[in-house]
């Protein structure tokens, strides 16, 4: 058996200096979005202030999986706490549900039960909101692509939304006075939330269970390693994700000549890492006998008595 390791990711770690920067920023801004919205008594502000709490939440998530992400392997962790990133991101998954759930509900209450809204005031922090989320928008987006960045990047679009929704409540109030607009406004920012928080969280779970990553699909690596010179056949090809940065491999190689697996290992892992960025791989060979692997003509059917 033999085993293949490049390690060609840690180029990536000065991005995620990004992370407590837009930490910094989105924890700010809920404060004064809060405060604002108390005050206006609007819903659309304090829904999406609480957004940005959870926003904030899975920023410092972000923050601490990807510092944990880059720990040496131990005796116990043989893998490191790579696939920590994917709890992360589980993780915000499950808080944003709890943000959509909450805000649902007050919003079906203010529908019962209106109640007067300080529209320009609504309109004013939504703007200055909606200047912020893009700019956190920005840094997660210069950032360093993985699941869980991908997570937080998710927490501020859909905040940046809640920001537009806030911002077209706040108009619709100050022009129309119709009070509906601040309720409504929020069960739309919950409908664009959900659609992504529940592909995230299939995405984290895909992960969990060892699902072949995005992007590559069985049939076409087993092909491109059967291609190899030297090798018969591929069986018991398993690929899974070690993080959403690093894809892992391990199979069964069917080979002519034993003595001339060490070059095909050194081809094989070179495709495995050129063609499909798979940087960690078990390969066994096995020896080709013909008798074992030959085809056998299907048996006669029998006669019914």
């Amino acid at each position: 058996m033999a085993h293949d390791h490049h390690h060609g990711h840690a180029h990536a770690h000065g991005h995620t200096a990004y992370l407590p920067a837009a930490l910094a920023v989105t924890l700010l801004y809920a404060g004064v979005e809060a405060g604002a919205g108390w005050w206006a008594d609007s819903l659309a502000l304090l829904s999406d202030a609480g957004h940005m709490l959870t926003d904030a939440l899975a920023l410092a998530l972000a923050s601490a999986a990807a510092w944990a992400a880059r720990r040496p392997p131990t005796t116990r962790l043989s893998f490191g706490l790579q696939r920590i990133e994917i709890l992360a991101a589980l993780g915000n998954a499950g808080f944003m549900l709890a943000v959509i759930i909450g805000i649902a509900w007050s919003a079906a209450d203010r529908l019962l039960h209106p109640v007067p809204v300080q529209g320009l005031v609504v309109t004013g922090v939504a703007l200055v909101g909606l200047a912020v989320n893009i700019g956190v928008a920005w840094l997660l987006a210069h950032g360093e692509e993985t699941l869980n960045t991908r997570a937080a990047l998710l927490h501020v679009l859909g905040d940046l939304a809640g920001s537009v929704a806030a911002l077209a409540s706040g108009l619709v109030i100050q022009f129309t006075g119709w009070m509906p607009a601040d309720p409504l406004l929020s069960l739309l920012i919950c409908a664009l939330i959900l659609f992504s928080t529940l592909r995230l969280a299939r995405e984290a779970v895909h992960a969990l269970l060892e699902g072949v990553p995005p992007g590559l699909t069985l049939p076409d690596v087993g092909r491109r390693m059967a291609a190899v010179d030297g090798v018969v056949s591929v069986h018991d090809l398993h690929i899974w994700s070690l993080s959403s940065r690093r894809a892992a491999l391990s199979a069964h190689v069917v080979v002519r000549d034993l003595e001339s697996w060490p070059q095909i290992l050194a081809e094989t892992t070179e495709l495995l890492h050129s063609a499909f960025d798979i940087d960690h791989s078990t390969l066994q060979p096995e020896l080709f006998r013909p008798a074992l692997y030959a085809i056998r003509e299907p048996e006669s059917p029998r006669a019914n008595p």
